[in-house]
């Protein structure tokens, strides 16, 4: 479902790259984007990319939408990651009424969402809705978000309410406007710096039921490919930022090549030892199948969404398999990079160090550990996943 707004937006953001490439160490000092960056990327449509054209968004297919945080992840991680879960505000909100989503875009398309998933809270069950209590980590993009959320296991009468199968709690992700949630400054991490991953917290706060979501088995009151398993899209979007920032690292160790580099004691320049081109070209190739798993997985999965939402459903471990596999892929191809750089690659004003640090912080991400793989299996073999379906 491409349209012009997917090669408007493609281009926007490529038009800004190298700009945002140069400004990698001042995110990391201040520790979350800019606001005449967030700005600009806001005006290139990268937070209504997935928004409907009926709410003024540019309904982009998912290739685009990979292809967009990929080009911002190569250029900076953290700002990669930042858009990419701001991105994904459409596909939640969507998972309201279609009125409580129909009002939430009523003064305009770039509406940012930020949050948690895990079900770091408790909301117990009142009149009208809950009161809820929680704190919740990892929140990126919490300082510039419009609405925050947490999930949270439902209390009913001091006890958790148990879920349809009686063996699970039942979990809801609760919406509040950004004014009534708490941010507590934690981000002070390896990598990803400038992602502003804060903790975000409530104590006792009242949330409307019409404002609550069920975040990994809500239906849609949205239609449309984008809004079918938003989880799945999300993992995808993921992957697309691993690659962006391998690619990154790959650009960084050939320009350092080029450059007329030499390892000290070594007795030619980088760019002409025979090991540090093997080592390259296996960077090279290691990341070009990340990304053609991606690429071929997604459009497996964007054609399920168009014509059989219940296979795309059913993708779901694979596309986690992938990830963690990805991610994997991604961070030797950077460490390759990074050890190829020599002892300028450690110091702070190195891109490469960042890479380094930023691939190894998302790796750490539960969505990429490797026990996914076991999902992947599982299903492989017709047992039973576990999986959110």
């Amino acid at each position: 479902m491409t349209n012009e707004y997917a090669a408007k937006v493609l281009q926007a953001v490529r038009d800004l790259a190298p700009t945002i490439a140069a400004r990698g160490a001042e995110l990391d000092e201040a520790r979350r984007l800019p606001a005449d960056l967030l700005g600009e990327l806001k005006a290139a449509g990268c937070f209504r990319m997935f928004l409907p054209r009926s709410h003024g968004g540019y309904d982009v297919d998912l290739r685009t939408g990979m292809d967009v945080l990929e080009t911002l992840a190569r250029a900076d991680g953290a700002t990669g990651w930042t858009v990419m879960l701001g991105s994904e505000s459409p596909p939640l909100f969507a998972l309201l009424s279609r009125e409580r989503f129909d009002a939430v875009y009523a003064s305009g398309p770039d509406v940012i969402i930020a949050g948690a998933f895990n079900a770091q809270g408790e909301a117990h069950a009142t009149e009208g809705g809950y009161r809820v209590t929680g704190r919740w980590g990892f929140a990126s993009g919490c300082q510039h978000a419009d609405w925050l959320f947490g999930n949270c296991v439902i209390m009913d009468g001091g006890r958790p309410r148990m879920g349809a199968g009686g063996d699970v709690p039942e979990m809801r992700g609760m919406l509040f406007p950004a004014g009534e949630v708490r941010i507590l400054d934690t981000w002070s991490v390896l990598g990803l710096r400038g992602t502003g991953s804060h903790d975000i917290a409530v104590e006792g706060a009242f949330c409307p039921a019409e404002n609550s979501v069920d975040i990994f088995q809500g239906q849609p009151s949205v239609p449309g490919p984008s809004f079918v398993a938003p989880v799945q899209h999300f993992v995808l979007h993921m992957g697309a930022v691993a690659v962006g920032i391998a690619q990154g690292a790959l650009d960084d160790a050939v320009t350092l090549a080029t450059s007329g580099k030499k390892r000290l004691y070594a007795r030619a320049e980088l760019a002409g030892s025979p090991v540090f081109q093997v080592h390259l070209g296996r960077a090279e190739m290691s990341v070009r199948a990340a990304r053609a798993l991606l690429r071929d997985t997604a459009d497996e999965f964007w054609d399920a969404c168009v014509n059989n939402p219940g296979a795309a459903m059913a993708m779901a471990p694979r596309i986690s398999g992938a990830l963690a596999w990805v991610t994997e892929v991604a961070a030797r191809a950077v460490d390759a990079c990074y050890n190829a750089g020599g002892g300028g690659a450690a110091r702070n004003a190195s891109s490469l160090q960042r890479r380094f640090r930023d691939i190894h912080t998302f790796s750490q991400h539960a969505a990429a550990a490797e026990g996914w793989f076991g999902q992947a299996g599982a299903a492989l073999l017709g047992r039973p996943t576990g999986y959110w379906t």
